[in-house]
């Protein structure tokens, strides 16, 4: 397999899990989300990763988030199912539950905790792919896995059998567009093209996607892959411009740790304050509870346009209360 044997491209919100307030897994509120981004004319979803809180789940669990995603989703968006574990055959036992299931394909990250060498990164993915007869993406998650995987390393994983894609979370600018030059002939890349220097990026060189987490802006994320497909730079550039103002405000540089809190949790409360379905956060991840922290949250949304300036009051007042 490679990328030609899938269609994915444009703009996948990272799918957060929504739990009820007492922890419970809340899968109407996950039914609402998906109808939100189809909505929203979303490209597709990726369901249990990162902002996915998978950690925090149970394997059942994790199976019934993607069913339940995939039969809300019904066709109109792809659907992608993070299938990140420990072991190989961790891994391969929910890819095969989830492509049974129905999904597009499965993405995996290298095993948290472990740090692998780089032989045995690509080993690993080997291991996964002789398992896994579907659509595989890697996922590149240095904050999480504590591996970084480099453009030299990009370059082996783009030619093992049934890996199709990359979505690329390096916070090395540098080299994630090297990364992207490299292997884009086999593999499809989704990273950080929403940016000023991703859209000349894209200008010259092409791109494929960019997996998000969530969206706060809904409709213009996905209008940005299609102003870029219609050749319509100036359009892409001023949302790209706006996404640049908008995300330093809220995260970290690299964009994959909150500021007021853990990224799911930051997350949560900035779609429920954008009126999106969203849920809450499952221990570990805290909620963020600061009054000072949520209004300042907020002020961003508002100065930024997202919000009026009579709106998420009361996601703030309800959240301190």
């Amino acid at each position: 397999m490679d990328r030609d044997d899938i269609d994915w491209q444009g703009y996948f919100p990272a799918f957060v899990t929504p739990f009820a307030e007492d922890g419970a897994l809340d899968l109407d509120t996950l039914a609402a989300l998906v109808d939100h981004y189809a909505d929203q004319g979303m490209h597709g979803i990726v369901v249990n990763g990162t902002c996915g809180e998978w950690f925090s789940q149970t394997r059942d669990e994790r199976k019934a988030v993607a069913e339940a995603a995939v039969g809300q989703a019904a066709g109109r968006l792809k659907v992608i199912v993070g299938c990140t574990d420990y072991t190989a055959d961790q891994v391969a036992e929910l890819a095969h539950h989830a492509l049974e299931a129905g999904v597009d394909g499965v993405l995996v990250s290298p095993p948290p905790y472990v740090k692998l060498f780089a032989p045995e990164v690509l080993a690993y993915y080997e291991d996964i792919s002789a398992r896994v007869h579907g659509p595989l993406v890697v996922y590149n998650w240095p904050y999480g896995s504590g591996i970084d995987i480099d453009t030299e390393l990009a370059d082996k994983l783009a030619d093992v059998e049934h890996i199709v894609a990359i979505k690329d979370s390096t916070p090395d600018a540098d080299q994630f567009f090297a990364t992207s030059k490299r292997v884009r002939d086999r593999v499809r890349v989704f990273g950080p093209y929403m940016s000023a220097r991703g859209v000349e990026e894209l200008a010259e060189h092409g791109g494929d996607g960019t997996v998000g987490g969530g969206s706060l802006f809904g409709r213009p994320d996905p209008q940005f892959w299609e102003d870029y497909w219609a050749g319509d730079l100036d359009a892409a550039r001023a949302h790209a411009q706006r996404s640049d103002r908008l995300f330093p405000q809220l995260w970290l540089p690299g964009g994959w740790a909150g500021k007021f809190g853990g990224y799911q949790s930051q997350l949560k409360v900035l779609m429920r304050m954008l009126g999106q379905p969203a849920g809450h956060v499952r221990p570990p991840r805290l909620p963020v509870t600061d009054p000072a922290a949520l209004a300042e949250m907020r002020a961003v949304l508002v100065r930024e346009g997202l919000l009026a300036a009579e709106e998420g009051a009361a996601e703030v007042a309800e959240v301190t209360a």
